[in-house]
């Protein structure tokens, strides 16, 4: 089949090079211009340079629409529109422009997760299991109708990094194996159950706040959700940030006020977490790797050389 390609970041030039190993024929791509937002600039394999490099016309855009590519659509005549971390709305004089319609590749299980950093929200709430859908694009935004699901297992340890290599490698085959179920004149596809149906926005630095009322259990996901290269999980400590690079749930229960740096456990330090933490009735969280603002990277250990204080959210919170 002819194919126009929406795709953005590393999951775009996945997708596009798994095209162009296929059968099928790229005749456009379409990409979004470079980004200075945080999470946009980390995994940012370029789709424009990957078609140039195979000779595919292409189209830089924030937002399509306009008058001369959507001739150029025309012209290039595609049987189905392959979009891939495309991140605005495409028009219905674009998505239902080829025969066979616009093929929305996402990396949730839909109807969970739709929208936005879906794997850094899944991690963060405990999900057992993440994943990629092909489905077919309609008005609402990851709502159209199911072609393909596939799922990964989240392991206990698992960061948002290692999701992202896992959910990664499903892009490409999915893509594939849901063009040629396409190709074979199969139109039963999965409608999505919109009352189990989430949508969430983008993360920003102001979501990698730790807020020490969380339970430890929660706030560990939370580090671990924000990996490298991910912008760290970060908090305050004598009104300086510092950055959480690697954390755990304590052994032990320990009480007392959120946020206190209370005592050495293992090979790391234990901080106070909770809501209800004064009860004792709950664990902390044990940090092992911090990173100052300058850079420096340290075991808690080290950086905490006494104990006592506290972490806050914000620097004017500074405990002592």
């Amino acid at each position: 089949m002819r194919v126009v390609m929406f795709g953005y970041q590393t999951w775009g030039h996945r997708t596009l090079q798994a095209l162009l190993d296929s059968e099928h024929e790229v005749v456009l791509a379409v990409t979004h211009p470079p980004s200075d937002h945080a999470y946009e600039k980390i995994w940012n394999d370029s789709v424009a340079d990957l078609a140039g490099r195979h000779d595919v016309p292409v189209f830089i855009r924030s937002r399509p629409g306009d008058d001369e590519l959507l001739a150029a659509l025309k012209d290039a005549g595609p049987d189905v529109i392959v979009a891939t971390n495309w991140r605005t709305w495409i028009p219905p004089e674009i998505f239902a422009l080829p025969r066979h319609g616009t093929l929305n590749v996402h990396d949730s299980l839909l109807p969970a997760y739709a929208g936005f950093a879906p794997l850094l929200w899944a991690l963060i709430n405990g999900e057992e299991e993440v994943g990629v859908t092909a489905h077919m694009m309609d008005d609402d935004l990851d709502a159209g109708d199911i072609v393909l699901q596939r799922a990964v297992p989240v392991g206990p340890r698992d960061t948002s990094t290692d999701l992202f290599h896992k959910t990664l490698e499903l892009f490409g085959p999915i893509t594939v194996d849901g063009l040629a179920l396409i190709a074979s004149g199969r139109t039963d596809w999965v409608r999505q159950d919109r009352s189990k149906a989430s949508f969430f926005h983008k993360r920003s630095i102001e979501d990698s706040r730790i807020d020490w009322a969380w339970p430890a259990e929660d706030l560990d996901r939370l580090v671990r959700a924000q990996s490298d290269p991910y912008p760290n999980a970060f908090t305050f400590h004598r009104g300086n940030r510092l950055r959480v690079v690697e954390a755990s749930v304590s052994e032990g229960r320990y009480g007392g006020t959120p946020g206190r740096i209370f005592i050495r456990e293992g090979d790391g330090v234990v901080i106070v977490a909770g809501a209800d933490a004064r009860r004792g009735h709950h664990h902390g969280l044990v940090l092992r790797r911090v990173r100052t603002d300058d850079g420096d990277e340290l075991p808690a250990t080290d950086y905490f050389r006494t104990m006592g204080g506290y972490l806050t959210s914000h620097p004017g919170k500074a405990g002592r």
